[in-house]
């Protein structure tokens, strides 16, 4: 892991620090997920045009009564359920679940609250289609991350929150206020901490960087289920996940914070390239079996 975090760091940043252009940004993404991302044996993989539209992904026998609802990271303008179908994968292989990935609207074309809406009316299909609230959990990673958060605190503000929820490395806060982001800002292996603030910009559209749609880590969480964390103590979001854990157990929530050592932003999308990324799925793999 050490290693490819020095590869990364050394190109992958560098890119990302010259990177303005969202369609060329997701087409680099697409390109390197098929490249780069590990297939997982039995995976099935089930394309839907159905409102949101997205993917149905599951690996091996599915014995769980449980599903998971998925929202993929980018930053809000990059990504797609594509790009993140493998990883998801070996969590559905761990756990028996199956998962659905909705294709959510991405920024800047369509600023936040877009993707909060098609990720409620994702949750939505899944009530539609006989789920009940408590066969429901809500994962996702990075921006994904702090949209599984988002839509989590609309779900409890309505009196039907899902089973639990996960987020691996979440984008939390569009004011980057942590302190990470300046202590972590020299190992963080993706983002230029200098570069942040124009991310938000071309996120947010009319929203305020403190709105809760946007920024969970200023969100209500009545009667919230379990939730789980895991973030790298070097990445410039370690601070985002640190005070989402506060904020959620000042509300009485049942938090799981797990920190990694020395690991890259979202390190569990390199599962099959080093063993961490393996062992942060099965943690939360344990997590839902236990919650």
């Amino acid at each position: 892991m050490t290693l490819m975090g020095a590869a990364m760091r050394l190109s992958v940043r560098p890119m990302m620090r010259r990177a303005s252009d969202p369609a060329q940004m997701r087409q680099r993404f697409e390109r390197a997920a098929r490249r780069t991302f590990r297939p997982v044996p039995h995976a099935c993989v089930i394309r839907t045009e159905a409102p949101p539209g997205g993917l149905w992904v599951s690996a091996g026998r599915v014995t769980s009564r449980q599903v998971l609802l998925y929202l993929h990271g980018g930053g809000y303008i990059a990504g797609s359920p594509e790009t993140h179908a493998q990883m998801v994968a070996r969590l559905c292989r761990m756990t028996g679940m199956r998962a659905f990935l909705p294709r959510y609207r991405l920024a800047p074309e369509h600023p936040l609250p877009a993707a909060l809406d098609d990720a409620l009316a994702a949750y939505y299909e899944l009530v539609a289609r006989g789920y009940a609230a408590q066969d429901i959990v809500i994962g996702g990673d990075s921006a994904g991350g702090g949209l599984a958060l988002s839509l989590l605190s609309a779900l409890c503000l309505r009196g039907t929150p899902p089973a639990a929820a996960f987020a691996w490395s979440p984008f939390c806060d569009q004011t980057f206020s942590g302190a990470s982001v300046v202590e972590n800002g020299g190992r963080d292996h993706f983002f230029p901490p200098e570069r942040v603030h124009e991310l938000s910009e071309m996120v947010l559209g009319d929203l305020a960087a403190e709105d809760p749609r946007a920024s969970p880590l200023f969100a209500s969480f009545p009667n919230c289920p379990p939730v789980l964390l895991q973030v790298s103590d070097g990445e410039i979001l370690r601070d985002d996940a640190r005070r989402m854990a506060e904020h959620l157990r000042a509300q009485d929530a049942t938090v799981t914070l797990q920190e990694w050592a020395g690991a890259p932003h979202v390190w569990q999308i390199f599962d099959g390239w080093f063993p961490e990324a393996r062992q942060a799925i099965r943690a939360t793999s344990r997590f839902l079996a236990d919650g």
